[in-house]
């Protein structure tokens, strides 16, 4: 019965990272689409296969902080198996009711923050505020704010520095040069996603293994969970949120090859460093702001600030949404629990 469980709720974990790489497949994609260097469905294909390759190479930093750097995972660990599942599931399904109603909505949230704060609001009633891990917490909240601004700063100075490295060239010149490097920038972008949220997961299903069947090894990740992990995620990419990649490639500004590579390759550098780091930023958040930084080289009229509005509205939402969610799925299945007991 314990291992039908389990096997479910890894199950569980593997459909939210499907449903993060279609949910944030616009990260991804937006840009080589908006400028129309890759179709669609290339584009998607493209990002779904970086996604894949960084499983060879994007380390495990950001799963150990997942898996034990936001809850006190051996305090959890000791009040048993029942009670690892139940919040497991409940922060697990908190974070997909969110991205599905971000991605209905058409907006760009998060998936990481909802992971986050579903597992801060499934973990609350289990252990009480004890069971946080406060440093932890403090530092995904405070790259809410700082991994836009990074991105935002590295995608402008990217964009001048391209502007002026090209500025003798005539424009057809520039656009050919730059279409072929926003291949380049677009792979990079995609490889850092992979790379960020594919992590988010393993650390997820390592604390639901080690909480139980395999409480008596060490918590680590372990090949498969990476390779099933990036798959899943590049599974999804390929299937793509065409909602919001309306709003990002299209809605936000309007951009050229030049600033579709200076956004990519901002938001992806930035997201690749951080996750050597092991600090669970949100892609989202990070191409969100290398967009923003782009287009306001042309002036701060270039940038739809009442679209930015309504996404900087998303992620302040995000961790406490998700949060209450979980905590709303945990009493329900306790609930469903005693009633069948």
């Amino acid at each position: 019965m314990l291992l039908a469980a389990v096997i479910l709720i890894v199950g569980v974990a593997l459909i939210f990272d499907f449903i993060n790489g279609f949910h944030d497949a616009a990260n991804s994609i937006a840009t080589v689409v908006s400028t129309r260097v890759l179709s669609p469905n290339l584009a998607v294909a493209w990002a779904a296969f970086f996604n894949f390759v960084a499983a060879f190479g994007g380390g495990v930093h950001v799963a150990n902080t997942m898996g034990k750097g936001i809850i006190n995972f051996e305090m959890l660990r000791a009040t048993g198996p029942t009670a690892v599942l139940s919040v497991i599931f409940a922060a697990l399904m908190g974070a997909i009711a969110w991205n599905l109603l971000t991605w209905w909505w058409g907006l760009p949230s998060s998936s990481s923050h909802a992971l986050a704060g579903g597992m801060i609001g499934a973990t609350l009633p289990v252990l009480g505020l004890k069971g946080l891990m406060g440093a932890g917490i403090a530092k995904i909240a405070a790259f809410i704010v700082l991994s836009p601004l990074i991105g935002t700063t590295l995608g402008m100075t990217l964009m001048l520095v391209s502007t002026w490295v090209v500025h003798k060239q005539t424009p057809r010149v520039v656009d050919v040069w730059f279409r072929r490097l926003q291949l380049v920038s677009s792979a990079i972008f995609s490889y850092s996603h992979g790379t960020n949220d594919a992590q988010k997961v393993m650390g997820i299903i390592a604390v639901v293994l080690f909480g139980t069947i395999w409480a008596d090894r060490p918590f680590h990740i372990d090949w498969w969970m990476i390779i099933s992990c990036h798959a899943a995620i590049a599974l999804g990419t390929f299937f793509g949120g065409w909602r919001i990649i309306r709003t990002m490639g299209h809605s936000l500004t309007k951009l050229a090859p030049i600033g579709g590579f200076s956004a990519e390759t901002g938001g992806g550098v930035t997201i690749i460093a951080l996750a050597e780091l092991g600090i669970p930023v949100s892609t989202t958040h990070t191409i969100t702001g290398a967009i923003v930084g782009v287009g306001s080289t042309r002036g701060w009229r270039a940038v739809k600030w009442g679209v930015a509005g309504r996404i900087i509205w998303a992620w302040v939402f995000t961790i406490p949404a998700s949060a209450l969610m979980a905590l709303l799925i945990y009493g329900m299945t306790q609930v469903v629990v005693r009633m069948v007991g």
